[in-house]
C-alpha cells in the first residue's frame, strides 16, 4: 500500500534545489511602470502560436506591474551575465535604475526592456495569467524574438549558479 506524507515547504524547496534551471530576467514596460525579476520557471508552450510561460511570485506586490502592463520580455542570460542576475533577484538590493545600468537595453515589439546580449530574447503580449497558491503563472505570445550568439547558457542548480561545460 502506497503511503502519502506530508511535504513541508522546506523539504519541497531543498528537492527543487536539484533541479538545473536556466537563468532568465523578465522585465516589462508601460503604464505602470519598468520591473524586471530574476526567474528560472519559465518554458515554451507551444510554436503554433509562438508563447511561453512564466512563474512569478504573487507576494510581490511589485510584480503586478507585468499585469498592468500587458506585456513582458523573457531574457534568456549566458554566463557572463551573472553579476545581472544576482541583481534583478534582488539579493544585492540596488535600485530598480542601477539594476537596468547592469545590461544594454533595446526594445522589439511591445515596449518591454529586452537585453541586447541575451542568449535569446522572447517579447511577449500577455495572453493569460493563472494564480496557483504563491504563484502567479503569466502565459505570453511571442510577437518579437531575438537570437543572440551561441555562448555558454547561465544555469541555477543547487542554490548556485552553474556553467555548462562543452
Amino acid at each position: 500500500m502506497l503511503m502519502k506524507n506530508n511535504v513541508e515547504p522546506q523539504a519541497y524547496r531543498d528537492a527543487m534545489s536539484h533541479f538545473a534551471g536556466h537563468v532568465h530576467v523578465i522585465t516589462t514596460d508601460g503604464v505602470a511602470g519598468r520591473r524586471g525579476a530574476t526567474v528560472i520557471a519559465a518554458c515554451s508552450v507551444s510554436d503554433t502560436p509562438p508563447m511561453v510561460l512564466v512563474c512569478l511570485n504573487r507576494v510581490n506586490p511589485k510584480n503586478e506591474a507585468f499585469v498592468q502592463n500587458g506585456n513582458f520580455a523573457l531574457n534568456t542570460l549566458s554566463s557572463h551575465h551573472q553579476p545581472l542576475s544576482a541583481g534583478f533577484s534582488g539579493i544585492t538590493g540596488l535600485s530598480l535604475e542601477d539594476r537596468f545600468a547592469l545590461g544594454q537595453w533595446d526594445t522589439i515589439s511591445t515596449g518591454a526592456p529586452t537585453l541586447s546580449d541575451a542568449l535569446a530574447v522572447f517579447d511577449c503580449e500577455l495572453f493569460d495569467t493563472k494564480d496557483l497558491a504563491t504563484h502567479r503563472v503569466l502565459f505570453g505570445k511571442v510577437t518579437g524574438l531575438r537570437i543572440g550568439d551561441n555562448l555558454k547558457p547561465l544555469i541555477y542548480h543547487n542554490r548556485g549558479y552553474r556553467i555548462l561545460q562543452d
